[in-house]
């Protein structure tokens, strides 16, 4: 690299890149401090000038006045410093200028390695600002290759990484297929950013309600809480402060149109939409949806419900493997203890007189078989 070359390089630098001149030319003269030392064998204490102007470098050997000199590599003689001139008095630093012939090649070779590393880093950083504001977002990419550890996604700028925890069962991935995934975590490592992506994560859930439904994003209907078993089943309880909102309705869409579009992002994952209430037997009686409830009884101490569902309603409340259960008491934070209306009424906890939840658990079930 010659040293019109070097210098254009750090001007372009500079302007597409926003790398300040001065802190580069900082590096190159460290790293060629280094390099003289490295290649001459030398141990006194240099000093490299790089001329910004002409593109010149120039090394000086720094040495402390003295009256006595121990190491002629480190120290003058002040006889011989008032030889250079007559003003240096004892502790002043003399500099001598010692570049060596052969210098120029290794100095520009040194120059392009710290202007090479210093644009690798500042692009690194440039990756690391734009990807750090994803964190918590959705992303389109483009999935690779794979191997027993990773998914390779595409995501643009830079090459994003999907463990094998974080797909969903139910999905086959193949080079070139395009996928929604949600940004779990970014961070800087030795080899430059580093992207962890998710599909089983709530997030994505929530960000595809977001994309879906105007309504979410706009903050009309809020999404208060979302248990999931990706790939599988999930739960989303929402709430709108406006009385006037059907917020289930919203999610839901026109026929069944927004959530669709999600199942099918999802591969067939089915999805329950509750909603939300501040009353706990509400709350609870929505989340076991589509079962029907017939009470719920409240410990607040130990935050446990006990739900008495109708006998022919037990083992779709319960659900496959205690799916239902499971999201449900996942959803609203609560244990859910499920019981059949004749076991109920064994344990003398609930009466055939009592007037059933049927009404006000009737919040809409997107459940698409």
């Amino acid at each position: 690299m010659k040293s019109s070359e070097l210098l254009d390089a750090l001007t372009i630098l500079e302007k597409e890149k926003g790398i300040s001149k001065d802190i580069i030319v900082e590096a190159i003269e460290a790293a060629l401090i280094s390099a003289y030392k490295r290649n001459f064998h030398q141990a006194q204490n240099v000093r490299v000038d790089f001329n910004q102007d002409t593109g010149s470098i120039r090394v000086f050997a720094r040495k402390d006045v003295v009256e006595e000199v121990e190491d002629s590599r480190l120290e003058i003689s002040l006889e011989d410093a008032k030889d250079i001139d007559r003003q240096y008095e004892l502790e002043d630093i003399v500099e001598i200028e010692v570049t060596p012939r052969n210098f120029g090649r290794i100095a520009a070779q040194t120059a392009k390695q710290v202007v090479t590393q210093r644009v690798r880093e500042a692009e690194r950083g440039i990756i690391f600002s734009e990807f750090i504001e994803r964190e918590d977002d959705i992303m389109t990419g483009i999935v690779q290759r794979q191997d027993h550890r990773f998914i390779y996604v595409d995501l643009g700028r830079i090459e994003a990484l999907l463990p094998a925890g974080e797909q969903m069962p139910n999905e086959t991935y193949h080079s070139h297929d395009r996928i929604k995934v949600y940004v779990t975590k970014v961070e800087k490592t030795t080899k430059g950013p580093q992207v962890m992506v998710s599909r089983t994560h709530p997030g994505l859930l929530k960000r595809l309600f977001e994309l879906e439904v105007p309504e979410i994003f706009d903050g009309t209907v809020e999404v208060k809480s979302i248990s999931r078993e990706a790939g599988d089943r999930s739960k989303i309880a929402v709430h709108a402060e406006d009385p006037e909102v059907d917020p289930v309705g919203s999610c839901v869409g026109q026929r069944g149109q927004r959530v669709q579009a999600i199942v099918n992002e999802l591969k067939g994952e089915k999805i329950d939409i509750v909603s939300w209430s501040e009353d706990i037997v509400e709350y609870v009686a929505n989340a076991l949806s589509p079962s029907k409830v017939l009470k719920v009884n409240v410990d607040e101490e130990n935050k446990m419900t006990q739900v008495i569902v109708p006998d022919y309603q037990l083992s779709l409340a319960i659900g496959k493997r205690g799916q239902n259960a499971r999201l449900a008491a996942k959803l609203t934070g609560w244990k859910i203890d499920i019981k059949s209306q004749s076991e109920a009424e064994e344990l003398g906890i609930y009466s055939a007189d009592e007037a059933p939840l049927f009404e006000e658990n009737d919040a809409e079930d997107s459940d698409l078989d």
